[in-house]
């Protein structure tokens, strides 16, 4: 099968995206053949020599670099399939794409919707799950209809802080229902760009403003003393056959994130190779891990999500009470990156989990082309 692997991105993660992918042809290489699209810091494609892909095999520390020729740039033709990336002398014919693009231009829907125009299967959530499981706020909106714990949380807009009466009202509402200290998110930015946590009303203001940097919604939240949580999700929400194991939604073995820092933040997760320690299993009651993976799968399959999800929780360590925190529909692949770690601990080796992955999205590619567009 010709897979071809799109990695970088316009994107405050591009640099996490060049490791995933990495990670990720080591694993597809030994059962696809590979084609390789690299996005610039700039959004331009460009069509990557099989030289890159040598490069990286034989090398398992490297992470992918992305050559810029004007030659090779990607161009692409909806509606396509096989035949939607080409270059000016070069058509790269794909049978499916896995796009290995973290945090905004690549887990939020814009590829997706391409992708999706396109005619072409990719590794993955929908368009609609990609977009909705980016911003926090809305997410977590979805997931109180479905009865799951979010932790207590305010949303500030630009037009809010455009308007100084709006902004000193809401500034003054976080004081009061959520107290110090809470954490500032970006409510559309991944591993933890813009995120800090505001112990004072000075460290508020002025870590709001950074969030507003990377977003046009900054998602206020309570900090609660709690353990860090997480569980690896695979599977169909939508038209999985409930004989088909490789579609059907399965939540593996949860893992615990013991950060060495203030909070799991960018330089813990990626940069600092002691910023947490990952134990797996999660030192958990036999119940309470019984009850994450299956509000893990709920939380899932509520937000329709299809491919991978790594979802996150957060147990209060008063109460042992579970809280959903957020959601990853494309999570990190690197040598640490707890989706697959969670994954093998249950038995599914790195290069099993990427075929399954693979299949799923060609199966359900192929339910999605026997609906109806047209009369």
């Amino acid at each position: 099968m010709n897979i071809t692997l799109i990695y970088g991105g316009k994107s405050g993660e591009h640099e996490i995206s060049l490791i995933s992918a990495a990670a990720i042809a080591r694993g597809l290489s030994k059962n696809h053949q590979l084609n390789l699209i690299g996005i610039a810091k700039d959004g331009k494609w460009y069509f990557q020599d099989k030289s890159e892909l040598d490069r990286i095999l034989t090398d398992e520390k490297a992470a992918f670099k992305i050559t810029e020729d004007s030659e090779k740039a990607v161009f692409v033709i909806p509606g396509a399939g096989k035949k939607t990336f080409r270059t000016k002398d070069t058509l790269i014919e794909t049978d499916v794409v896995f796009p290995a693009l973290h945090g905004t231009n690549g887990e939020d829907g814009t590829i997706q919707g391409l992708l999706e125009m396109a005619e072409i299967p990719f590794v993955g959530c929908t368009t609609m799950a990609s977009s909705l499981t980016m911003d926090k706020e809305k997410t977590k909106q979805v997931l109180q209809t479905a009865g799951i714990p979010v932790v207590p949380y305010i949303c500030m807009k630009r037009s809010d802080l455009n308007d100084s009466h709006r902004y000193d009202e809401i500034f003054q509402r976080c004081i009061d229902e959520l107290d110090f200290p809470m954490f500032i998110k970006p409510c559309c930015a991944g591993s933890s760009n813009g995120a800090n946590k505001a112990n004072n009303k000075k460290e508020l203001s002025f870590y709001l403003m950074e969030a507003f940097c990377w977003d046009d919604k900054v998602l206020i939240e309570k900090a609660i003393n709690a353990r860090e949580i997480e569980c690896s999700v695979t599977g169909n929400s939508t038209t999985a056959h409930s004989e088909n194991e490789v579609e059907i939604v399965k939540a593996y073995i949860p893992g615990e994130i013991i950060p060495t820092h203030t909070f799991y933040d960018f330089d813990a997760k990626y940069n600092d190779p002691n910023g947490a320690a990952l134990k797996i299993p999660a030192d958990l009651s036999t119940d309470l891990i019984e009850t994450v993976r299956s509000t893990a799968v709920k939380a899932y399959k509520s937000l329709d999500c299809a491919g991978l999800s790594r979802v996150d929780f957060f147990v209060e360590k008063e109460s042992g009470k579970l809280y959903f925190n957020e959601i990853n529909t494309m999570p990190g692949f690197t040598q640490i990156s707890m989706f697959p770690k969670m994954c093998e601990k249950a038995g599914v080796k790195f290069e099993d989990l990427t075929d399954l992955l693979v299949k799923e999205a060609v199966l359900r590619f192929g339910t999605k082309t026997k609906l109806t567009t047209s009369r």
